[in-house]
């Protein structure tokens, strides 16, 4: 009996790690489901600045692959999670840097998407903390949906932002080389 209760934990404790994936000291989950969707972890990894780690982040795709243009043109169902790890970051410093990530993200060219970047943006002013978790959920036909530590915050419809949304990281000017490469898989 003794030996079957043994087998039964270790199995259950094998399980609970394989579903989920540690990253820069928080822990991710390895899906998402979404509306009936289920989402896998593309891969994930770390934004940092000056060594510091700022956030934990990954890409959750219906199937993996590391070809970032072919997410960033894609019509599918597909989340970022950011999860804080710095007490550093605030409301102010995300939103410089979201400006920054659409104008890379777009090559400059925001004019034609800025009314859905003023709304994303308008969802960041409330005060954000160390383990405050974002998720960024698109789903084709509603939009992207912002959820702010699983309380959704706004809609955004709308293609060509997901694409300029998801390519602050994407891109080829990402937010964040190797967080890039880590969310692609490659590292």
């Amino acid at each position: 009996m003794k030996n079957f209760l043994l087998l039964v934990l270790t199995v259950f404790s094998l399980n609970l790690t394989s579903a989920q994936t540690k990253v820069g000291g928080v822990t991710l989950p390895n899906s998402l489901n979404y509306q009936n969707k289920k989402l896998i972890l593309n891969g994930a990894g770390v934004r940092e600045k000056l060594w510091i780690d700022l956030y934990a982040g990954g890409l959750y795709l219906e199937g993996k692959t590391s070809d970032a243009n072919s997410i960033l043109v894609s019509n599918k169902p597909m989340a970022i999670k950011l999860h804080i790890i710095s007490k550093l970051i605030t409301s102010n410093k995300m939103l410089d840097a979201v400006n920054e990530g659409f104008e890379n993200s777009t090559r400059g060219n925001t004019a034609p998407i800025s009314a859905e970047i003023n709304q994303f943006k308008s969802l960041f002013k409330e005060e954000i903390a160390q383990n405050d978790v974002f998720d960024l959920i698109y789903s084709p036909g509603k939009g992207l949906v912002i959820l702010k530590n699983g309380e959704e915050k706004g809609v955004i419809k709308g293609e060509e932002f997901k694409k300029a949304l998801f390519g602050i990281w994407l891109a080829n000017r990402p937010a964040d080389d190797s967080l890039k490469e880590a969310m692609l898989g490659k590292s």
